[in-house]
């Protein structure tokens, strides 16, 4: 691994100074080397003139004063910083993006980028093999996935393609029954909750609710069973769909007599589906938030009512969104039991897809997935143990390739550079519904161009090189980024540990993480007290070596390795602060001391952490009211708290030959605690 990053004290920076070198020398070489006959333009005369030596002069002087000024950048390498999901950036995805930067490709289309678009359509298989989608499943369908700018849009693509397949059997029906090149196919039949039928005869409500694979056999059915030509069949439904139609004008036509079809998203959402909802035109009236559990996932149990809500008022539903990974919690939703929830809900006539937004918490899916395509590195062990995932946690995993898309970004957990966001669809023929080309037959087969689907127009080759070179490099799985994230969640798991136990009897705080401690079936909770002591005390490999110990510590604390907490004061008198508005004070002016000021010198920064705030309104009461409950502001009003957040992306050892880091972390957070405690008291004593 340590042959993976630049290193903490860039103590890779002569190897990466000979790669990048030899990238410069082989543009160099191509260029030269293409037509070799052809005339040069930039002659030593005039690199000698003055003009030339003056620019030159500007280029060096100005970018002196850039290389000065990005030294105000955020420290992401550093341990201590812990702010955002930013860390350290692989070896080779960044050697991949500068070499490719070079040629300047677009992966807006083939003829701009016959190099990257190549390596898009592998690293599409890349991801989706990572994530659980089967590439070469004998009858199922062949997903698909490319690479976007970022999760954001790959969020929009997948609830856009989502609404497209909801509504796409409205148009195609309008087809078949007023197209006369569509005129043979009117015998049509398709599966519905109470068996096949003529797809011309359903009613609204029975056409809203068919299945997705289903509704994207349709055009390909329409070419092989009925003779009908590809371009014909793409003509006829284009007229009434709602990319030709817009939204307003659908609803008029064919959904008059229904409600607004809605979105589902748990409360810990991304606010890219807010994002998403407004773009299309679906309104944020019809974006449903499902309260969450006391972990932060999703309630079943509560989105089960609303569907069955929907059930009554005839409401279509367009997709269910699970959030592997959510970016304040670092919560996993139940995948197993909403796709078991979907299949209930089928047999009562209500249909829909489910998208997993795994933007953090995909390449997480690596730490469980065995090797493929590359082999193996035998008896290579690194030093600190890489933490498996929970168990619940690995069956959510387990199930992510059942789901009808996904979201991840290699530019979070993949350790790749900006802009490197990815969709990946289980069915490839969703990606036709987001294009503006007729759909084809035969999806399986890899398409010259990637850039017609989706919402980005230009996009940078060297975004697909960087991801491309770093799988090549480190497989996303057990053997390469498992290895990565498996360590990173072990010092998130070992910062848990010390928060849990870092407040003692004397201090002026406590603080309070937001995933409790696990119950285990046959242990006592003195007896999970006492494993917690020994996963705070204990070195990496005297955990290795307690396998009791190991399998502990990958049960506690939060889903991936996203840490959020709170702190709260104590009284004069010991006890702790009953009021949540001081203790949301408290929490801010901590942020406050915590978090780099625009401008400021970094080297003046020992400690970064991020805050967020939890809101019932999204959250639901029964979250909010656990979490207020053990801070010790239950009965105090409000239902929002503030929270402080670290993401622990490091993989380096904890523990150093200076000794644990942890400690050094502790020291950090006890200097800020100490300064902002005397303020906070200081302004109440004065009545501020």
């Amino acid at each position: 691994m340590e042959a993976w990053f630049l290193g903490p004290k860039a103590e890779n920076a002569d190897l990466f100074e000979r790669l990048i070198v030899d990238a410069i020398r082989d543009q160099a070489h191509w260029r030269r080397n293409f037509h070799p006959d052809d005339p040069t333009h930039i002659t030593e005369e005039i690199k000698r003139s003055p003009a030339y030596l003056e620019a030159v002069g500007s280029l060096k002087d100005n970018h002196q004063s850039l290389l000065s000024f990005l030294k105000k950048s955020v420290p992401f390498f550093s341990m201590r910083y812990q702010g955002h999901m930013n860390w350290e950036l692989t070896l080779p995805a960044m050697l991949g993006y500068f070499s490719a930067m070079l040629y300047n490709p677009n992966n807006v289309a083939f003829e701009g980028s016959t190099a990257t678009t190549i390596l898009e359509l592998l690293v599409g298989d890349d991801i989706c093999r990572m994530l659980g989608y089967e590439i070469s499943g004998a009858d199922a369908p062949r997903p698909w996935g490319h690479i976007t700018c970022d999760g954001t849009v790959a969020n929009i693509e997948a609830v856009w393609a989502a609404r497209n397949v909801k509504l796409y059997p409205l148009a195609v029906q309008e087809a078949l029954r007023t197209d006369s090149s569509l005129a043979g196919a009117a015998g049509i039949e398709i599966a519905t909750s109470g068996g096949d039928r003529r797809l011309v005869d359903l009613d609204p409500w029975d056409a809203l609710n068919l299945r997705a694979d289903d509704i994207l056999a349709l055009p390909g059915r329409l070419q092989q069973e009925f003779g009908i030509p590809g371009e014909d069949v793409g003509k006829a439904i284009a007229r009434f769909s709602v990319q030709t139609l817009g939204l307003v004008e659908f609803h008029r036509r064919f959904l008059r007599d229904l409600p607004s079809p809605v979105l589902f998203v748990p409360g810990t959402k991304h606010y890219s589906f807010p994002k998403a909802a407004a773009l299309l035109g679906i309104g944020a009236e019809n974006l449903r938030d499902v309260p969450v559990d006391l972990d932060a996932r999703l309630d079943v149990d509560e989105l089960r009512k609303m569907l069955e809500e929907c059930l009554r008022e005839k409401r279509a539903v367009y997709t269910a969104v699970c959030v592997i990974g959510s970016t304040e919690e670092s919560a996993v939703d139940p995948v197993d039991k909403v796709l078991k929830l979907r299949e209930e809900m089928r047999f009562k006539g209500l249909e829909f897809t489910v998208h997993a937004d795994s933007a953090w918490g995909g390449y997480h899916a690596s730490v469980d997935r065995d090797d493929f395509d590359m082999p193996a590195r035998p008896g290579f062990a690194p030093p600190p143990p890489a933490m498996t995932l929970g168990k619940y946690v690995t069956r959510q995993f387990r199930q992510l390739g059942k789901v009808d898309s996904i979201t991840v970004d290699p530019h979070k957990s993949g350790y790749i550079p900006y802009p490197a966001g990815a969709l990946c669809y289980r069915n490839s023929a969703m990606r036709d519904l987001v294009s503006f080309s007729a759909p084809v037959v035969f999806h399986g087969d890899a398409e010259p161009t990637v850039g017609i689907y989706g919402v980005e127009g230009s996009k940078p080759g060297a975004a697909v090189a960087a991801v491309y070179l770093s799988h090549k490099v480190i497989r996303p799985s057990k053997s390469g980024y498992g290895k990565i994230i498996g360590q990173a969640l072990f010092s998130c798991r070992k910062l848990y540990a010390r928060l849990l136990s870092m407040a003692k009897e004397s201090d002026a705080f406590v603080v309070v993480p937001l995933n409790t401690l696990p119950k285990i079936d046959g242990r006592s909770t003195d007896e999970i007290n006492g494993l917690l002591r020994d996963v705070d005390a204990k070195t990496g490999q005297e955990i290795e070596a307690d396998r009791k110990l190991l399998d502990f510590m990958s049960e506690i604390g939060p889903d991936q390795n996203i840490l959020a907490y709170a702190f709260n004061l104590k009284n004069a008198d010991g006890t702790v602060n009953t009021s949540l508005d001081l203790c949301n004070r408290f929490n801010k002016s901590l942020y406050e001391r915590l978090s780099i000021d625009p401008g400021d010198d970094i080297y003046g920064y020992d400690l970064i952490v991020s805050t967020t705030d939890l809101d019932a309104e999204q959250y639901g009461n029964r979250f909010i009211d656990d979490y207020k409950n053990r801070l010790s502001v239950g009965g105090s009003p409000g239902g929002r708290i503030t929270v402080l957040r670290s993401v622990v992306m490091n993989p380096w050892l904890t523990d150093t030959p200076q000794g644990s880091f942890i400690d050094v972390l502790e020291n950090e957070f006890r200097k800020a605690l100490t300064e902002v405690i005397g303020t906070i008291r200081g302004s109440y004593t004065r009545g501020i």
